[in-house]
């Protein structure tokens, strides 16, 4: 689960307002149940955002909370900074402030480049022809509203959309490992 910083529903219409994607540069994934909380789902707090798994959410651009995922929110913050310090020209770790400054430019500025799926490490999704993918140890998988489909191998010179952010690519390729859902395995 997560949210893009806030609010951007009506509670009592429960409809997304237009033109309001997010209400803050902070959007992070949470988990489904943390120290018993019950929350009234689109009510007058946060938007809550549901994913397939943690692997979508980065590539919609949502870092793991500091709250109720806090080792993952700092494996995330290390990975971060060893995969795209250099770019982002940090020289220390950067906080949740800094790292939501980073991804927000990122998720908000970054056009859409093909690659080939080869240059991208584990967990980064990619779209072709209309159909979206994540990079897995298995292979290709294609990603559905259901879960992932059975492994291909990946094409050779096959042109790909980017969908997870630089900034995530960076942090994957420097060792952070997301949660798959269980269709993955």
């Amino acid at each position: 689960m997560g949210n893009r910083g806030g609010r951007i529903h009506d509670p009592e219409t429960q409809e997304l307002k237009r033109g309001h994607l997010w209400a803050s540069r902070r959007w992070i994934s949470c988990l489904l149940a943390f120290k018993g909380r019950h929350r009234k789902v689109w009510g007058a707090g946060y938007t809550e955002l549901f994913f397939l798994d943690e692997v979508t959410a980065l590539s919609a651009g949502h870092r793991p909370c500091f709250e109720c995922r806090r080792a993952d929110a700092q494996d995330f913050q290390n990975a971060l900074f060893d995969g795209f310090r250099g770019d982002a020209g940090w020289t220390a770790s950067p906080g949740a402030d800094a790292m939501d400054r980073c991804l927000h430019t990122a998720r908000t500025g970054q056009k859409p480049t093909t690659w080939t799926a080869e240059d991208f490490p584990i967990g980064t999704m990619l779209e072709c022809n209309k159909s979206v993918f994540a990079i897995s140890h298995h292979g290709l998988l294609e990603w559905t509203f259901d879960g992932y489909q059975e492994p291909r191998s990946m094409p050779k010179g096959a042109n790909w959309t980017l969908l997870t952010p630089k900034p995530i690519v960076g942090a994957l390729r420097a060792g952070y490992r997301p949660a798959w859902h269980e269709s993955a395995k």
